[in-house]
Parts: structure tokens; sequence; C-alpha cells
């Protein structure tokens, strides 16, 4: 009888390591509870969305953005915007803005990456039924969302 409980023990940590296992992409995406902002410090922008950062180098809002960065996309995205591999790396975010040359071809670029962020963050992503990304929409306002992304521009890889 004693010869079965090593047996016994062994089945036992392996099935739960097997059930930890499992469940560790479930922690990866889709999971994460979005964290109320407090914004107050920053001016109010209204109900309209807008179509680009107006925060931008904004240094009260850059500090609203990194405390709400590690609330709701670090899980993720990882600490200080640095992807460990599970969500894309925001760094990069708008790196290929960076090597235009021509101003005009580079606002454009910004503005247009500007606009994917907000979208992106607003309504989240699925793919085939899964959750990668929680939609933040209504947890959080505009100048939460703006003030995320102005903490990002503080993290590129490639100033602009």
């Amino acid at each position: 009888m004693r010869s079965s409980r090593p047996r016994h023990r062994l089945a036992l940590a392996v099935a739960c390591l097997l059930g930890a296992a499992l469940h560790v992409p479930a922690w990866a995406h889709g999971d994460v509870t979005p964290q109320a902002v407090d914004t107050s410090s920053l001016p109010k922008l209204g109900d309209e969305w807008r179509g680009e950062n107006p925060f931008r180098k904004n240094e009260a809002a850059v500090k609203v953005g990194t405390s709400a960065y590690n609330q709701n996309c670090a899980r993720c995205h990882g600490l200080e915007a640095i992807s460990g591999g599970i969500a894309p790396d925001l760094r990069k975010l708008d790196g290929e803005c960076a090597t235009l040359k021509d101003d005009k071809k580079k606002s454009a670029c910004v503005k247009e990456i500007d606009e994917f962020f907000v979208t992106t963050v607003r309504r989240g992503r699925t793919r085939n039924g899964a959750v990668y990304m929680p939609p933040f929409e209504g947890m959080m306002n505009q100048e939460a969302m703006w003030s995320i992304k102005a903490y990002l521009e503080t993290r590129r890889e490639k100033p602009l």
C-alpha cells in the first residue's frame, strides 16, 4: 500500500501542472479587467473622439498615461512597453513614421497611427471569436486613452 502513495502524489502533481499549463493561454489575453483612470488633472476633450493625440508631449498626460498603461496594458504589452512576446511591442507602433523624410508624409503617418491606436483601444481586438484585447471604451475616457498614447510616445524605439 505504501508504494502506491508516491505514484498517487506524482500523478496528482502532474495533473496540477497540466491544469496550470492549460490555463496559461487564458491568462495571456481576454481576461484583463479594465481599470478606471483618474484623468481629473487633464483638460476635458469633450464627447467627440479626436483623430490625433491632443496630449502629445504634455507632461501631465504622460504621468497619467504611465500609470494608466501600467494598470491596463503592461500585463500583455510588457513593463515600460517592452513586450515579452504576448502582444505587440508598442514602442514600435509608429516606427515606420520615423523613417519618413517628408514632413507632410510623416505627419500623415503619425495621424494614421493615432487613429489606429485609439480605435484599437476603444474596440479591442478579436480574432476567430478569441479576445486578444478587451475593448476599453466605456471604462476609459478618451483623455485616458490619449494619455497612454502620450506615454507610449516617450517610449518610442525610433524618435520622430
